[in-house]
């Protein structure tokens, strides 16, 4: 019983720290955050400092009353989960900022929010999904044309199409090769700077700068563009989290008995510093280091454990590492490589040590947009593109980083994210089609065939899970 109350006091104190407006002026650096599976830290890198809550990440910079924290909490992993909308809406009626019909309703256009029940139909993928709609607009030199749209919600435009995206993480930023699921804050396109080895990570500050500019311009509706000395210490204070899960229901603390999980070591010297191709699969690694598909170390100290939550979760990091993945029709690999089969693992694509993404600004296209997904995209648009030169046909869900590029070749490419405090922000993929890490790995199992039995499955989401 005491633990129960215990982990109670500790929700009860996180959902008043959670919202988008906060009270208390710092929160104590590892404040722990409960989620379904164990307890969520985050580690202040500049000195284990507490975090400062009054600086402009947290203050309202626009006209909608919006903060950077407003879809960037810390008790999600510094994005917003589904339920956390949920939450949200159930403790302010659908009035808390980041219900606005801007970007937070379903279209911007022939939306009723005069009542509770009205504004659960016009933000219902934000309560459903975690989803935001993002207006992008079709590149004038864009190598297809925007034959139709079929949007359920009434935003059928073909100029400038809606997306419907989770908000990425605002923590181990440290790690990123682009930003944003399309990459449109590291392109040349859009006037940012693409991320290198050469350049990191001074590229990285100022794309920040650049996001939370275009952040605060558009979700928080601002009047007046923020300062260079705001975007600056946006930025920073962004760059200086590090966040994981620190604590398991079942295995107890995540750095006992030899392991290293939780957050602290993501900010030490005690793991592979980052740099931009690092352990990149393709011959990208600045260094020339081989790749290795060795991605996670977290746990091998708990191999052969004699405590059962800990032996899968050792097993789950092992499978992560191992089980081989035939890679068949991506774009952006198999296409870029032209070889119709790559023999893989998790690694192939998650391949940033200690993190899980991708090193290098690689965008992909694994299918979780197509229409035809072994996932449920039932609730998103229906695109049709026309190739200009060729009149091929494709329809996708979300033409991703070709919408940025205008090139053919792009339709559908996302970037992968960071992997680490995976259990505090569901649901996943960038449409929020998988609510579950279970569902996450049903999906890699019927795409590639990956023939993971029951019990890989449950090891694979035990490990997920303490990231």
């Amino acid at each position: 019983m005491s633990g129960n109350v215990s982990r109670m006091a500790r929700l009860a104190v996180a959902m008043a720290l959670s919202g988008s407006t906060v009270s208390a002026q710092s929160l104590p650096n590892l404040f722990p955050f409960p989620n379904g599976s164990g307890l969520l830290e985050t580690s202040n890198t500049n000195g284990g400092k507490p975090l400062d809550l009054t600086g402009p990440f947290f203050q309202s910079l626009g006209t909608n009353g919006r903060t950077c924290a407003s879809c960037h909490r810390a008790s999600q992993g510094w994005t917003l989960s589904a339920g956390g909308a949920q939450l949200a809406f159930l403790l302010t009626q659908g009035r808390d900022p980041i219900f606005r019909t801007n970007d937070g309703s379903n279209c911007d256009h022939g939306i009723d929010t005069s009542t509770v029940q009205a504004r659960q139909m016009a933000y219902s993928l934000l309560l459903s999904r975690g989803l935001f709609r993002i207006a992008v607009v079709v590149p004038a030199n864009a190598e297809f044309d925007v034959v139709s749209v079929t949007n359920p919600y009434g935003c059928n435009e073909t100029g400038t199409l809606s997306m419907y995206r989770r908000p990425l993480p605002a923590t181990n930023l440290r790690f990123l090769s682009a930003v944003m699921w399309d990459g449109r804050e590291s392109s040349t396109q859009t006037g940012t700077q693409p991320i290198t080895y050469a350049t990191n990570p001074g590229d990285l500050r100022v794309d920040l700068m650049h996001q939370a500019l275009d952040a605060t311009n558009g979700h928080a509706q601002a009047a007046a563009a923020p300062s260079q000395q705001q975007l600056e210490a946006i930025a920073d204070f962004e760059m200086s989290l590090a966040t994981a899960q620190a604590y398991d229901y079942f295995a107890g603390l995540l750095n006992a008995g030899g392991a290293t999980g939780g957050p602290l070591r993501l900010g030490t010297v005690t793991m592979p510093a980052f740099f931009v191709g690092i352990n990149d699969p393709l011959g990208g690694n600045p260094h020339g280091t081989p790749f290795t598909p060795v991605i996670f170390k977290l746990y091998d100290a708990w191999n052969g454990s004699t405590q059962a939550a800990r032996a899968s979760i050792a097993r789950g990091q092992a499978l992560f590492n191992s089980k081989p993945i035939n890679i068949t029709g991506v774009a952006g690999l198999n296409d870029a490589l032209n070889v119709a089969s790559i023999p893989g693992t998790c690694g192939t694509c998650h391949d940033t040590p200690d993190a899980g993404n991708h090193s290098l600004a690689v965008a992909l296209d694994i299918g979780t947009g197509d229409v035809n997904s072994p996932l449920d995209v039932g609730y998103l648009p229906v695109i049709t593109l026309s190739n200009k030169l060729t009149h091929e046909i494709k329809v996708t869900t979300d033409p991703g980083r070709a919408l940025i590029t205008g090139l053919w070749k792009d339709v559908g490419k996302v970037k992968g994210p960071v992997l680490r405090g995976l259990p505090a922000r569901a649901p996943y993929f960038h449409n929020g089609s998988a609510a579950t890490l279970n569902d996450v790995l049903d999906f890699y199992n019927q795409r590639f065939g990956v023939g993971l039995t029951v019990q890989e499955k449950q090891d694979l989401v035990a490990f997920l899970n303490t990231l």
